[in-house]
């Protein structure tokens, strides 16, 4: 199974994650969103995919200005994560990955790995909360500290079944 992780970064905090991620999962390609074409990202079986959220909840740049339509998702297995900050954005954190969820389970992608709790974390809303618990990893890293490796090594293999 070919299987990437794509993500969307401004300030370096979300390719840091994905790059994790990649040490983690092992052989799978790392592509940043604003290098790629969703041609190319339909090539692949899996995708493990990755934004931080700005302004008022929206998603990155790079993922606002990627043609998501385009993206074929119908049966592929997705993951998603997002990075936040919880302190500063309570009444949007990670909502990035909400958005993103909500457009690949309207195109048919099959949304895959461990639902995390939101126990962890203390905000007001956020579109990545369904059914109680986050639609992916959810990484703060102002709140992570030390526990951020061993957090994304946790999540990371509990996704790799699913690929």
């Amino acid at each position: 199974m070919s299987i990437a992780i794509v993500y969307g970064s401004t300030k370096g905090n979300t390719t840091g994650v994905a790059e994790l991620i990649k040490s983690n999962f092992g052989d799978v390609d790392l592509i940043n969103i604003a290098k790629t074409t969703p041609s190319e990202l339909n090539k692949y079986d899996g995708l493990i995919i990755g934004t931080p959220t700005y302004y008022d909840g929206k998603l990155q740049d790079d993922w606002e200005a990627f043609d998501k339509e385009a993206l074929e998702l119908k049966g592929k297995k997705v993951a998603l994560f997002g990075v936040g900050n919880q302190r500063r954005h309570s009444t949007t954190f990670n909502n990035g990955i909400g958005i993103l969820y909500e457009l690949f389970v309207k195109k048919g992608a099959e949304i895959v790995g461990d639902k995390n709790p939101t126990d962890r974390h203390t905000f007001e809303t956020s579109k990545a909360v369904v059914d109680g618990k986050f639609v992916g990893l959810v990484i703060d890293k102002e709140v992570e500290g030390d526990s951020l490796e061993d957090n994304i090594a946790k999540w990371t293999n509990s996704v790799k079944k699913f690929f």
